[in-house]
């Protein structure tokens, strides 16, 4: 497959892997009917550099996002929007100057993004999971390059579409031709999980068939991409009228080679019938399931039946309507957004309207799962997830990560008045109740001498070696040390943070967990080999031995 290269790329590439790991130190807990500022919710609003955001959220969602929407910088090379658009920020130029080094002065403004962009997207791809999908707002400016490294980092077969939005803006401009459309870009983390969306384009008729829970089509079509063949309908073969006969026929589509004789509504003779088929196969499984419903490819329950004119028509039974095209219009544009922010007293250009959030949202299937947004803004994800909740009973809950200063004043504060309600003018807008908790990403677990950073809780250092460990969510245990169990591995982190520990035979007695095999940290150790063989005991030094990620 061709990769895209650029100036800086073997800095970047795997870059994600060298940021540090630092905490999120919770501010406050909001909740729109009490005012417990210590309450724990699963939303979550992160301001921060969404990179190392990104890293932090790793011990706890590493493989457990089904759905992230981003809308990162376009790099239009315009300034003066809330994000910088030709990527001169002060901190991603810090950042390019730490990280690519001298090269960075001779960056393009595309290779600058390109630079940004990789790891974040690293990240999330590994913070995806295995069912989930990505959407990513995007225009010309950089499409071509972004669909090049999606291709790298998510796999070309794993890209469903990429949507163009028409954004109903104001196009009242001299440009030769004006540019009314953006991308959307849809990856997901492996194809063969994406299931048919329980969702219908908001421009589809209310009185079209889609919405019908049985849908009847002829599968007789002739062309090239169904070539003429010959199946023989078997005795008992059902047709939708009681009793008569079709008679043998090739002068129109399908030719029978016998008449066809029904009586009660049933085939009493073999007959063989010739056409091309739309839907062969499912009519070939029918006919081998001795007539008994079966499923099409959308999951749909297929019955197939002879017409008194000879035609084969198929019966679909519908548990729920699917059909989302490639082109998305009428949900909304930036103006009607920043308009409707006004009324809530928050001013924002260029916000992605909550219309168009809400339906990506609804392509993923089900109604339970978290939907991240590392480039959050104004927090229109967040108030789309609310939204959609309410709407259709879901329970579905968002993390959003903004790195500019406004990530309260902005982000949290439009949440916050989505859930509580707020008033414009005379009237009162009534809130959708929630609650979410406030982070700052906070210090890292690492000094830049390696060493433990002793300001940082113990329970988020264990958190951080069992997810080196395991890959899997920390959970606190009852005995002390014990960081948990796993694959009858126990693994134990015997840490103070003002006194050196030692791993010795004292301290071997005071372990209560059974298992075949113990990893201890330690800052000493004192044990002989022998004995260490015989218990099935490994020991890791502190913090030499905690692995980076």
């Amino acid at each position: 497959m061709p990769s895209l290269h650029w100036i800086g790329k073997e800095k970047v590439i795997n870059h994600h892997q060298e940021v540090p790991y630092k905490i999120l130190e919770k501010q406050y807990a909001f909740n729109s009917i009490t005012d417990n500022t210590e309450a724990s919710s699963e939303n979550k609003i992160i301001h921060g550099d969404n990179l190392e955001a990104l890293k932090s959220l790793l011990p706890e969602y590493e493989g457990k996002i089904k759905c992230i929407y981003i809308d990162p910088p376009y790099n239009t090379g315009k300034e003066g929007w809330i994000y910088n658009d030709n990527v001169n920020d002060p901190k991603i130029k810090k950042w390019l100057g730490e990280i690519v080094g001298k090269e960075s002065e001779d960056l393009t403004r595309h290779d600058k993004w390109l630079c940004m962009m990789y790891p974040r997207l690293k990240l999330l791809n590994k913070l995806l999971s295995h069912n989930g999908i990505i959407f990513i707002s995007i225009d010309d400016n950089e499409y071509h390059n972004l669909k090049s490294i999606l291709d790298e980092i998510f796999g070309i077969k794993n890209h469903i579409t990429t949507f163009t939005w028409r954004t109903d803006g104001n196009f009242d401009n001299q440009a030769k031709i004006k540019i009314n459309h953006e991308y959307i870009v849809c990856y997901c983390k492996e194809i063969n999980q994406f299931e048919f969306p329980e969702v219908v384009d908001p421009n589809v008729e209310e009185n079209s068939k889609i919405f019908k829970d049985a849908v009847v089509n002829t599968i007789i079509k002739n062309g090239a991409k169904n070539p003429i063949s010959k199946i023989t309908l078997p005795v008992g073969f059902p047709a939708n009228f009681e009793n008569g006969i079709i008679k043998k026929r090739n002068d129109s589509y399908p030719y029978f080679y016998q008449d066809a004789v029904i009586e009660n509504g049933k085939l009493l003779n073999c007959v063989e019938i010739e056409s091309g088929w739309s839907s062969k196969r499912i009519f070939e499984l029918f006919i081998d399931n001795y007539f008994e419903p079966v499923l099409d490819t959308k999951g749909q329950s297929t019955t197939f039946y002879l017409t008194e004119n000879g035609a084969i028509e198929n019966l679909k039974q519908r548990e729920k309507q699917s059909h989302v095209i490639s082109s998305l219009m009428n949900l909304g544009s930036t103006q009607n957004m920043s308009n409707e922010l006004k009324l809530m007293n928050i001013q924002f250009d260029y916000p992605k309207p909550t219309a168009l959030i809400k339906y990506l949202i609804s392509i993923v299937d089900g109604k339970d799962f978290i939907v991240l947004d590392s480039f959050a803004g104004s927090g229109t994800t967040g108030e789309a997830v609310i939204k959609l909740n309410r709407k259709d009973g879901g329970n579905r809950k968002f993390i959003l990560v903004e790195m500019e200063d406004y990530a309260e004043s902005i982000t949290a504060e439009r949440v916050k008045r989505v859930m509580k309600g707020y008033s414009s003018g005379n009237k009162k807008i009534q809130g959708t109740g929630g609650d979410f908790n406030y982070y700052e990403v906070g210090k890292p677990i690492f000094l830049e001498n390696n060493l433990l950073n002793e300001e940082v809780k113990t329970e988020k250092i264990e958190e951080y070696v069992w997810y080196t460990q395991t890959k899997e969510h920390y959970q606190s245990q009852d005995e002390k040390y014990l960081l948990g169990k796993r694959n009858d591995t126990a693994y134990y982190f015997y840490y103070e943070k003002d006194i050196l520990t030692t791993l010795d035979e004292s301290y071997l007695r005071t372990l209560k967990t059974k298992a075949s095999q113990y990893i201890i940290y330690a800052d000493l150790c004192l044990l002989d080999q022998k004995l260490m063989d015989k218990y099935h005991i490994i020991f890791k030094k502190i913090p030499r031995d905690i692995s980076r990620f």
